[in-house]
């Protein structure tokens, strides 16, 4: 990955620390942000990471970077057990507990507060750990990956979704003309964080993807991993089993 790159440049604060205040400070328009500003297909990507995970059929499943919770409700329509969502905003995941709550869901779904590099689970305690726009966002992504792997069971899987880039003409060049520069005004002007919605492309920009991805992912404790793309490359879907002899 390319130098690290935080939503507040003037900060002496660390990656984590920061994107914990950035999304702190977005929580109350970020849903709607969300899908205003990718025009609903980030819903439509949701349901497709939930149909791969359905041929699954996990019954424990752990959502990491879980925000306002959108992906963990979306993710009952695959019958778990039990789905636990966590996140280092505390801003975040209040809106998820109310729309939880709201839903009558708390039986199923439980949020709570934790670093995906240090998380508060014993060892391959879940059939699937999954990610939704928020690898980009750790601050040591190979230690994110490989603590996730400790949780998750010998042989269940992960999935990530995140934000790749398009590659066809002309889409590509209207999509990167969009992505640097209107949407980061139109964020700005309505979550009133003029760091957050720049932060966005730039982190996009610096992630890797596609099959350099990959590559880091089977770096930490998984195999088989496949890259999945979506809407002419803007995001993409990653899937990856677990070693059945792996100790992360």
């Amino acid at each position: 990955m390319k130098d690290t790159v935080k939503p507040y440049k003037n900060s002496n604060l660390s990656k984590k620390e920061q994107v914990a205040k950035m999304f702190d400070n977005i929580a109350g328009n970020y849903d709607f942000l969300n899908h205003f500003l990718s025009l609903g297909i980030d819903i439509y990507w949701r349901k497709k990471l939930v149909k791969k995970l359905s041929k699954q059929s996990p019954k424990n499943i752990l959502d990491v970077a879980t925000g306002t919770g959108d992906l963990a409700i979306e993710m009952l329509k695959v019958t778990p057990d039990k789905i636990t969502g966590v996140d280092i905003s505390n801003g975040m995941l209040e809106i998820g507990r109310k729309k939880i709550k709201e839903k009558g869901l708390e039986e199923k779904i439980s949020l709570q507060e934790a670093d995906s590099e240090n998380l508060p689970f014993e060892d391959n305690y879940f059939d699937a750990v999954c990610v939704s726009f928020g690898a980009r966002n750790f601050e040591n992504l190979e230690k994110g990956l490989s603590d996730m792997c400790r949780v998750l069971k010998p042989g269940g899987k992960l999935y990530i979704l995140e934000f790749s880039k398009p590659n066809i003409f002309p889409f590509k060049q209207l999509y990167q003309f969009y992505f640097k520069y209107i949407l980061p005004l139109l964020g700005k002007i309505i979550s009133k964080d003029n760091s957050a919605y720049n932060y966005l492309p730039e982190s996009v920009s610096a992630f890797p993807y596609g099959k350099k991805l990959n590559k880091v992912i089977e770096k930490c404790g998984y195999n088989k991993a496949k890259d999945h793309s979506l809407t002419l490359g803007i995001a993409s879907i990653y899937i990856a089993e677990k070693w059945k002899d792996q100790d992360c």
